[in-house]
């Protein structure tokens, strides 16, 4: 948590020395719209999320059961986790350096450079550097999502949405799902003999659809909102 604190003080610092703007435009007072954004995005996001989940389940035979050593703490502590993670996020790749470069190069390169430098961050968050493979599977993942999630500041000059879609892939990947780096949270996979023998197609299908589904499905519903003055 304080490490959040420390980057709000960075993050109104630069924003007054580079732009004469306070933490405003991060758009973080709450509003009926903004909490019903919020809403809407997250559930968008997390249905496609647990919809890859689902197609294992059902084309590759994967299995879950509820953690047996579930506890309110462990789930507090895993939903926590996730919610500082999100806005430590959010706060360095749509935060005031994103505003700042909106302001100064326009909306595009700025939502293309903070694309890149988010997929570029898991490359090390994640510990992948040098698996040249996973490098640019999970940079076009990241940076796609990086994309939406950038696309939405411009939109709206408010970290609700961001934050609203980072949250409900985070969540059902890590404390539903439990495939996080946080270990054991809802559900944990049963060990099965072997899986379901699957195409190409279908491997790549249950891979690609969640994101691409929560991508074109954000920014669908995005594109039809009007642009908010920044």
């Amino acid at each position: 948590m304080v490490g959040i604190i420390i980057q709000l003080a960075v993050s109104w610092l630069l924003l007054w020395l580079l732009a004469k703007k306070n933490l405003s435009v991060l758009g973080f007072t709450p509003t009926l719209k903004r909490l019903r954004d919020f809403g809407l995005f997250f559930l968008i996001t997390a249905i496609f999320c647990a919809s890859g989940f689902l197609l294992k389940k059902y084309f590759a035979g994967q299995q879950w059961q509820i953690n047996p050593n579930l506890t309110a703490k462990l789930l507090l502590t895993g939903l926590w986790w996730n919610l500082k993670s999100v806005l430590f996020e959010e706060l360095i790749f749509r935060g005031a350096l994103l505003y700042i470069l909106i302001k100064k190069l326009g909306a595009s390169i700025a939502i293309i450079i903070s694309a890149l430098a988010f997929g570029i961050y898991h490359w090390f968050s994640l510990e992948l550097w040098g698996n040249v493979q996973m490098m640019i599977y999970l940079l076009l993942i990241s940076g796609a999502l990086g994309l939406v999630m950038a696309y939405s500041y411009t939109k709206t000059y408010s970290l609700y949405i961001p934050i609203a879609i980072h949250l409900g892939w985070n969540l059902i990947n890590s404390v539903i799902f439990s495939s996080s780096v946080i270990g054991n949270q809802l559900l944990i996979k049963i060990d099965a003999p072997a899986p379901y023998p699957i195409s190409y197609f279908l491997f790549y299908f249950i891979l690609l659809f969640p994101v691409a589904g929560a991508i074109i499905g954000n920014y669908l519903v995005l594109k039809k909102r009007k642009q908010v003055p920044g």
